[in-house]
């Protein structure tokens, strides 16, 4: 059975930081594409950063130079450092593995307001 538990949300001042995690299990978390999605009230689902097994990364404009994504293969988890948050980023963060993410976490809720 796939899991993907998020965490590390919560609420954070315009020009904070955070740092998401998600640990993966039930699937080949090593040979795995993940990423990380968001979705705010009233918007569509958008890409936020997307690594690779091989660890080559992708991000989304808005995060782009902000946010990193990076991986740890020995402890099956995928993480997401956010810096310089803005009030744009709230949202709902999910964590997804699978080059066409195939499986969804629960999901974890960052807000960023002062």
């Amino acid at each position: 059975q796939v899991q993907l538990v998020e965490s590390g949300g919560g609420l954070v001042q315009p020009g904070g930081s955070l740092r998401l995690s998600c640990v993966g299990s039930g699937f080949g978390f090593r040979v795995s594409s993940m990423a990380w999605c968001r979705q705010a009230p009233g918007k569509e689902r958008e890409l936020v950063a997307f690594i690779r097994s091989g660890g080559t990364t992708n991000y989304g404009d808005s995060v782009m130079g902000r946010f990193t994504i990076s991986r740890d293969n020995a402890k099956n988890t995928v993480y997401l450092q956010m810096n310089s948050l803005q009030s744009d980023d709230t949202a709902v963060y999910y964590c997804t593995a699978g080059a066409s993410a195939n499986y969804w976490g629960q999901g974890t809720q960052v807000t960023v307001s002062s």
